[in-house]
């Protein structure tokens, strides 16, 4: 379900919104991937800063796509990882 979620918004350019352990994020995602011990990641450029940074889905809850606010990807949005 997070995967159907993040794949969307990065899709549409959405901002998300979530809980990272104790911490509110508000992040523009780009990339869906998996670690080499398996873990599932997302990566995306925090908002208001410049500072790309990863989050293990396992720590990540309560998602909030924001369908009202695009942002302009500073980094190329891949399709698919090669």
């Amino acid at each position: 379900m997070k995967s159907e979620i993040f794949s969307m918004a990065i899709n549409n350019r959405n901002k998300v919104k979530f809980l990272y352990g104790m911490n509110e994020v508000l992040l523009e995602p780009y990339y869906i991937t998996r670690e080499r011990n398996g873990r599932k990641v997302i990566y995306g450029r925090m908002c208001n800063t410049s500072e790309i940074k990863k989050f293990e889905y396992n720590k990540i809850v309560n998602i909030k796509v924001f369908n009202n606010i695009k942002f302009s990807p500073i980094i190329p949005i891949l399709s698919r990882a090669v």
